[in-house]
């Protein structure tokens, strides 16, 4: 896991640096949504995921599912960190012949359970794990990393009813709601509100938490399940491309790429933060 001393803020403002140097020499795009989730992903590889990175493929390691897929470099950057592979990979992301791909994916890459890319799966893939490990006696547990523009899709809700049937207490999902999705904001796309009450109504249990405070999210993933027989839903609320001023709250930073001027700018704000 991360080295002795190193926080869990330390670890995200590591991951934001990685990201903008990846996705600026690779030349792929996403910052915004990677930065939002930066927080969740540090705290959760900072010591909320039961896995170890000398044994990738130990059975009862906890699975953790990246649905929002193109958000992936912050991922990698959380393996590499965490030694699951060497730092100098990530310098191989989004080019020719990299197993870094832009969305994140399994091949050749230990610590990545699922390749995903089209959204409204990893909820699904997950609730099928979470059921097998259920049926198999296994200790493990299963955590889906969701965007909330991915609500929208009829698959997640499918998956939601069939979680909560079957008593999955040992999946959690987690919505990174930034409130920006793609090309608008959520509320204009497809709006989630009473976005809690929704799953509450779908039987899972429910924690609305500040998803940059690493006190509010390790607080939440060590009381899991939140309820006995429930699936758990952290709904943690986020900002869009958080960490740099000039990225935050803005469409445009969902597919731009952070080069020269801007690129210098991000990079200078986030060693100082």
């Amino acid at each position: 896991m991360i080295s002795p001393g190193t926080t869990t803020v330390d670890l995200a403002k590591r991951l934001r640096i990685h990201v903008l140097r990846m996705t600026s020499s690779g030349g792929s795009s996403h910052i915004g949504a990677a930065y939002s989730m930066a927080d969740i992903i540090a705290v959760l590889y900072g010591g909320s995921l039961r896995v170890d990175p000398r044994n990738p493929n130990w059975e009862n390691r906890d699975r953790f599912i990246l649905s929002k897929g193109h958000a992936g470099a912050c991922v990698y950057a959380a393996l590499a960190e965490c030694g699951f592979f060497e730092l100098a990979k990530l310098e191989t992301h989004y080019k020719d012949g990299s197993d870094l791909s832009g969305h994140v994916s399994h091949l050749g890459n230990p610590g990545v359970e699922l390749s995903t890319g089209s959204l409204g799966h990893g909820l699904s893939v997950g609730s099928g794990m979470a059921l097998a490990a259920k049926k198999s006696g296994k200790a493990f547990r299963v955590f889906v990393q969701m965007s909330d523009g991915e609500c929208d899709e009829g698959s997640n809700w499918e998956a939601i009813l069939f979680a909560a049937h079957h008593r999955l207490d040992n999946l959690t999902a987690i919505v990174d709601y930034n409130k920006i999705q793609s090309l608008d904001l959520v509320s204009q796309t497809l709006g989630l509100e009473p976005f809690a009450d929704k799953w509450a109504a779908f039987g899972w249990g429910v924690v609305e938490v500040d998803g940059h405070d690493h006190d509010q999210l390790r607080a939440a993933f060590a009381a899991l399940p939140l309820q006995g027989g429930k699936p758990t839903v952290v709904i943690a609320h986020t900002i869009k491309g958080r960490g740099v001023s000039f990225m935050e709250n803005s469409v445009l930073w969902h597919y731009r790429t952070g080069r020269a001027e801007e690129y210098e700018a991000a990079l200078k704000e986030l060693e100082a933060s």
